[in-house]
């Protein structure tokens, strides 16, 4: 059966990764890009659709697909706030998965982060955990959340602490054994490969995928 898709963060880390998987997957008729400015990238089967994610509710004309992938995702650091991280990293996320299930979109595949939790007194984690706790409520046939742990690959902007991290996870990955597995840096296009992974066995309900999991489904 031919898919749609649509990937928002395509700019990203992770985003990017699955933007290039879905356009090298034949099983993906069309791939939609929803984006503030246009993406370097062209091929026959991607649309571009260049809009501010403030105006996401008034989008008239929002796609129908199959699968979405929120890839969406900043810092305190880069959003100058918490107010502002809030905005980017719950408002826009569940205000993408409210349109999407308005219009029939079949799956909603995240990125959160390890150690989401509404109740966390870590402001970060509170905030992912809460955008979780409303994607839950929405009627998909499938939410699948991701929680990776410190993404490695190369940004456009630097993030000292993932730089710092892809520097040294070949010397302490044996640190992280056991319980600790799932703390291990991950690297963005294993994320991004899970994702796919996932989105194509189409499975039903909610799903939560830790590093572990996503470095298991995430390999070739």
């Amino acid at each position: 059966m031919a898919r749609t898709a649509l990937v928002a963060g395509a700019s990203g880390l992770v985003g990017s990764h699955v933007l290039h998987l879905l356009l090298e997957d034949p099983e993906y008729q069309r791939v939609t890009v929803l984006a503030r400015r246009a993406l370097p990238t062209t091929h026959k089967r991607l649309e571009q659709r260049i809009l501010a994610l403030d105006g996401l509710a008034q989008m008239a004309d929002f796609p129908r697909v199959h699968d979405v992938f929120c890839c969406l995702g900043t810092t305190i650091r880069r959003a100058g706030s918490q107010e502002a991280f809030r905005k980017v990293d719950y408002a826009y996320v569940v205000e993408l998965a409210r349109v999407a299930v308005r219009h029939r979109a079949s799956q909603f595949l995240a990125v959160t982060a390890i150690g989401a939790d509404p109740r966390s007194r870590v402001f970060y984690n509170r905030v992912k955990g809460e955008a979780e706790e409303a994607l839950r409520r929405l009627s998909f046939e499938g939410i699948h959340l991701f929680r990776p742990s410190l993404l490695l690959g190369r940004r456009a902007e630097r993030r000292p602490a993932e730089w710092m991290a892809m520097m040294l996870s070949p010397l302490i990955s044996w640190a992280f054994m056991g319980s600790l597995a799932r703390y291990r840096p991950i690297k963005a296009l294993v994320v991004a490969r899970a994702m796919v992974r996932v989105a194509r066995e189409g499975g039903r309900g909610v799903r939560v995928y830790e590093s572990d999991e996503i470095r298991r489904l995430g390999r070739r």
